[in-house]
């Protein structure tokens, strides 16, 4: 199954830049369709907004972006380059602008757009599309935090934590990376920690920032 980048969450962002204010609004989609019918409801919510600019990325689909009447080039390019610059993909996202009479010229307005499409993709955060192999860790406190080190080398992540007589982590390792993090968890810890092997899943998961 093929492993790409997506946003991990709808989300919103927002901020005024002489008197305008942008608002901004990404979301996961599996579809051109998907997306079309998000703008229009977002055309609906926004009703009264002086520019609805947009941009998505369809995996092995299309790309598309609109300027809304704003200047060519100075809204919908800049808000894509973000993404494509994250490497996200099946992610829509629109920015709405409310003109606050002031013009920011064709500078600020490319500024204005790439902020209010990166400030709502942190505030998504960016997830990854993999099969992930699920471990259970049982770990003596002694090795706790160098067992942590060693599954986040590996592009491990922890979903949840026990503690008793050891600290049993339930964590998810890409598939790939499985056997030699157990192999170096083994040698680290003179035998003491062995993962377990639970199941596998194909999702996305959030990364770490």
């Amino acid at each position: 199954m093929e492993t790409y980048l997506t946003c991990a969450k709808a989300a919103q962002s927002e901020f005024v830049e002489k008197k305008s204010r942008f608002i901004g609004l990404v979301f996961p989609v599996e579809s051109e369709e998907e997306a079309r019918a998000i703008m229009e409801k977002t055309r609906k919510r926004y009703y009264d907004v002086r520019h609805h600019c947009f941009c998505y990325i369809i995996k092995d689909g299309p790309v598309r972006y609109s300027d809304d009447g704003e200047p060519q080039g100075t809204a919908g390019q800049p808000m894509l380059s973000v993404f494509e610059h994250a490497g996200v993909q099946n992610v829509l996202c629109v920015v709405v602008r409310y003109f606050g009479g002031v013009l920011l010229g064709t500078g600020g307005l490319v500024r204005a757009y790439s902020k209010a499409a990166r400030d709502a993709l942190d505030a998504a955060g960016i997830a990854q599309y993999r099969v992930w192999d699920r471990v259970d860790v049982w770990c003596p406190y002694a090795f706790y935090d160098r067992v942590k080190l060693e599954l986040a080398a590996n592009g491990g992540v922890i979903e949840d934590t026990e503690y008793g007589a050891d600290i049993l982590l339930h964590a998810m390792l890409p598939q790939e990376n499985t056997a030699a993090c157990a192999d170096a968890l083994r040698e680290m810890t003179a035998g003491r920690v062995r993962p377990t092997h639970v199941g596998s899943i194909y999702r996305a998961v959030l990364l770490e920032k």
